[in-house]
């Protein structure tokens, strides 16, 4: 499903920035010892939601599943979904179309919230 050519005129830190701006969180999940796992982003627009997962340049997976999904890094349902290197995925994300779902389910609704140890998650609104 994913078919961009590599641009070498886009460093991994210049795409990362990008996807901040379009309203990106990521967090850093950590195995038992305390060491990074992974580098994941999120967001959350109209009725669905981007997730992108870098476990290492040459293993990243980015898709988009309905904002009613429970759980979006193993999701049931996916509308978009690509896999391969850093380059490759990241160009596809950052080409999708940002008005996929406009009107046709519920926008949603929420906020992030921190907790004490400094991780973010985001929790949607009952109604």
């Amino acid at each position: 499903m994913c078919s961009a050519e590599q641009n070498p005129d886009h460093s991994l830190e210049t795409r990362l920035t990008e996807l901040i701006g379009r309203g990106y969180r990521f967090i850093h999940p950590r195995d038992d010892e305390g060491n990074v796992a992974a580098v994941v982003g999120i967001r959350v627009h109209g009725s669905v939601i981007d997730v992108v997962r870098l476990n290492a340049e040459d293993d990243v997976v980015a898709s988009r599943v309905p904002a009613d999904e429970t759980d979006i890094l193993a999701p049931r349902t996916m509308l978009w979904r690509c896999r391969g290197t850093v380059d490759v995925v990241l160009n596809e994300l950052l080409a999708l179309d940002d008005q996929y779902g406009a009107g046709r389910a519920r926008p949603m609704r929420g906020c992030w919230v921190s907790d004490q140890d400094g991780r973010s998650k985001w929790l949607a609104a009952a109604s």
